[in-house]
């Protein structure tokens, strides 16, 4: 066992794995964050998108030791003060979710790409940067449309980090 030790959603956090323990797991066995979830666990479906130091990552092909020392902000990490974050509020103002599986991941990777690209996004670039993310049960059109809104309404302002 080793320990790693990392910031997740503003609060110091720190915990014994195995070497090959993924950051999903240790997210979701070991801090009980369930909001990141396991799709595939080959990288291809994006449920598992979080952002470490900033970016936007696959926790599901990341070794949890390889974050000791990171910024860790998951799903659970947006919403202050009982406020939604603007791309959360999106996706429910806009219907960009059914069974709600990939919302997380999509959610994460639409802060992201608002994060590098700005608030002025079209349907071709959210589209072409969503590809790494799979809903098996929508046609992508209300997934669009909220990652739209939630862009204009970010304002094209950096997320703000959980402690704050």
């Amino acid at each position: 066992m080793a320990t790693v030790s990392m910031t997740v959603n503003g609060k110091a956090v720190s915990g014994n794995v195995e070497p090959r323990t993924l950051l999903v797991q240790f997210l979701r066995e070991n801090l009980r964050l369930t909001g990141t979830h396991v799709g595939c666990d080959t990288s291809q479906c994006g449920a598992c998108v979080v952002h470490v130091d900033g970016k936007a990552v696959k926790s599901c092909t990341l070794l949890a030791l390889s974050c000791d020392g990171s910024d860790v902000v998951t799903i659970e990490g947006l919403a202050h003060d009982g406020k939604l974050h603007p791309m959360q509020e999106a996706f429910r103002e806009h219907h960009g979710l059914q069974c709600g599986y990939c919302t997380p991941g999509m959610i994460m990777s639409a802060i992201d790409i608002v994060n590098r690209k700005g608030n002025a996004l079209d349907e071709h670039t959210i589209r072409e940067e969503l590809e790494g993310n799979i809903c098996r049960c929508t046609g992508y059109h209300n997934i669009v449309k909220a990652v739209e809104a939630g862009a204009a309404a970010m304002g094209g302002k950096a997320m703000p980090m959980a402690a704050e």
